[in-house]
């Protein structure tokens, strides 16, 4: 199936939103937030202790997904209000086909916890990454991951109509890897680590980085929600801000005990994978490496590789309109 069709097929239907949030018998509001497993960050220890609820005053609902794509739809059906660390991707194929979402906040940027791996036994790395040409490739359509898959086969010189793009999410990737049934794998969190233990990376995360393969993800919201509850996003970021402060000032072993247990992960492995992650601080996600000058214009330089790539019909001129600090400027106030 081509990337296009695939591509498109996630994105359909996206168009139409509900503004609607969840109400309790008793008439209390509640507010259902979307995460990832396998993906360990401080919020998660706000999550165990109810410290979402107790700011907001209202029930936290949170569903877990394995893809962005999976959490644009979500937003689109009205049944998620906010989701947390999606991938810059697959927000710009939903907005780009339609769909009235909105960045308030960088959730986590990071570098080594996204990449494509290939099989040991073909023994190809950066020197001889042309050999990947005519291979076969499990990527989940739409992430950061199909992001940097395809900035890596441009920069490697593979032509993408000689692969074989199966869509998989990293999970079914590191298990088709091991497998032999496809010669290398994109992807990120659990999956990234599971597939290294099949195959090698072909770019650290600082080379990708030289190369301009930004790699962070943010956390979004239906544009309309955001109009109606700016009040309740602010607080929920407040939370957020909070609990990244506090992981990036100590790094306990108590908070990562939380972390690990929320996101399904043994301490080991989730201390391994949140060594790679960085957590803005408000001040900074408002200066221009972020918000100020940088996040829109990478979201256009995102939207315009896809274009590129045939993977999506068109972009938007620019994409700043999707950009929407006020409810973090609120929180930086708190």
């Amino acid at each position: 199936m081509k990337l296009k069709t695939v591509m498109m097929g996630a994105a359909a239907g996206l168009a139409f939103m509900s503004t609607s949030h969840a109400v309790v018998a008793d008439g209390h509001e509640e507010i259902t937030v979307a995460y990832f497993l396998e993906w360990p960050m401080p919020f998660l220890v706000g999550k165990a202790s109810g410290a979402y609820d107790e700011a907001l005053g209202m029930k936290v609902n949170w569903v877990s997904f394995e893809t962005g794509t999976a959490m644009s739809a979500a937003m689109a059906s009205g049944d998620v209000q906010l989701s947390v660390s999606q991938g810059v991707p697959p927000f710009v194929v939903a907005t780009s086909g339609g769909q009235d979402l909105q960045v308030v906040d960088v959730a986590v940027s990071y570098s080594d916890n996204d990449n494509c791996v290939v099989r040991a036994d073909l023994e190809i790395d950066k020197m001889s990454a042309g050999e990947l040409a005519g291979k076969k490739v499990a990527v989940p359509l739409g992430t950061a991951a199909h992001y940097g898959f395809l900035r890596q086969m441009d920069h490697f010189g593979v032509p993408l109509d000689s692969l074989s793009v199966v869509d998989m999410p990293p999970p079914e990737g590191a298990n088709a890897l091991g497998q032999g049934a496809v010669d290398f794998a994109c992807g990120y969190g659990g999956g990234l680590t599971s597939m290294k233990e099949h195959g090698n990376i072909l770019l650290t995360g600082a080379e990708k980085t030289e190369l301009g393969i930004l790699v962070f993800d943010v956390t979004s919201a239906p544009a309309a929600y955001v109009a109606e509850h700016g009040d309740v996003v602010a607080k929920f970021l407040k939370v957020t801000a909070d609990l990244n402060a506090e992981w990036n000032e100590s790094g306990s072993d108590e908070m990562l005990a939380v972390i690990a247990e929320q996101s399904g992960m043994g301490v080991d492995a989730a201390r391994s994978a949140i060594a790679g992650f960085t957590f803005p601080s408000i001040d900074e996600q408002l200066g221009d490496a972020w918000f100020g000058a940088n996040a829109a214009p990478f979201m256009k330089g995102v939207a315009d590789v896809f274009v590129d790539a045939g993977s999506i019909d068109s972009a938007l001129d620019d994409y700043s309109g999707a950009v929407n600090t006020g409810p973090l400027k609120a929180a930086q106030g708190m």
